[in-house]
Order: C-alpha cells, then structure tokens, then sequence
C-alpha cells in the first residue's frame, strides 16, 4: 500500500507535518512514500504550468493513502492547502484521502468534516471521518487512538478494493 502526507501549514517542518506523518504511520504500519510540505514548495504553486507541482499533483493522485493535513485557519483550512488542492481534476481517483485538522481548542472540531473532507470528496477522492487534533497534543498517539480504532479497518477495506 502506497502512502503520502500532503500539509498544508505555512510553517515549514510543522507539529502538522509531524502530526500527518505519524498519523500515516498508524494506519497504514509504514511511513509514507511521499511527503509534501506545501511550506517548501514555493512560488510554484501560483503558476498553473509549474511543472514540479504537476508532478506533485500527480504523484499524490497515484498512492493509495494520503493524509490531507492542515492548521485550521477561520475556522477552515489554509490558502495555502487551496491552492495545492485547486491543480486536481474533479474525476474519481483509487485514493482514499484521510483529513486531518489541528486548531487550539475544540471550537472548530467540526472543521475537517465541514471544510475539508467535502473537497476531497469533490475532487474524486474516497474520504474517511476526518480528525481534529487539539494542536497541543500533535504527537500524542492517545488523542487519535479511538479515530484509529475506528478508521483503520476502513482504510485497509478501501485500499484492499
């Protein structure tokens, strides 16, 4: 099963990035292919015949899982997300993307459900609930176990299909 984690975060080497990565690991028992820090992508992403980010586009189009993650950001995700997410075609795709959202308290954990998870849908990807981490607890595997007990035979169901 292939992996990738494509973030959102403005901040490069983020508690997202590490949130996302660690969150591949845990579903799917092996660290992602492919990493995207959208953070260190640069210019490119503002020019729709950028070559480095078609390739991007098209090798996250390609996995079997990919973890969609992002800071939220009035109460959505960021711009920065959007346009990374503004180069895929709508069409139906094999991945099954996983959102996931960190914010600063629970106001906003509706945000990967009501944000997220309805354009990647859109965009043809397969999606599970999404999770929203309280960002101070980014690398405490506690705070997804039940999301994980829950999501992980569905992600193994979906990308055995």
């Amino acid at each position: 099963m292939s992996t990738a984690v494509v973030v959102g975060n403005p901040k490069p080497a983020s508690r997202t990035l590490v949130a996302a990565t660690r969150l591949a690991e845990d579903l799917t028992g092996a660290p992602p292919e492919l990493v995207v820090d959208l953070a260190t992508v640069g210019a490119g992403l503002l020019a729709w015949d950028d070559e480095d980010v078609a390739a991007l586009v098209e090798r996250v189009g390609e996995v079997d899982t990919v973890v969609v993650a992002c800071p939220t950001y009035k109460g959505t995700f960021t711009g920065l997300l959007k346009l990374f997410l503004d180069r895929f075609e709508a069409r139906p795709r094999r991945a099954v993307a996983v959102p996931l959202m960190l914010g600063a308290g629970p106001g906003h954990a509706l945000a990967p459900e009501l944000g997220l998870r309805p354009v990647l849908t859109e965009l043809g990807f397969t999606t599970t609930r999404g999770l929203y981490l309280i960002d101070s607890r980014y690398d405490d595997r506690e705070a997804s176990r039940d999301w994980l007990d829950q999501v992980r035979p569905v992600v193994a169901a979906l990308t055995r299909a």
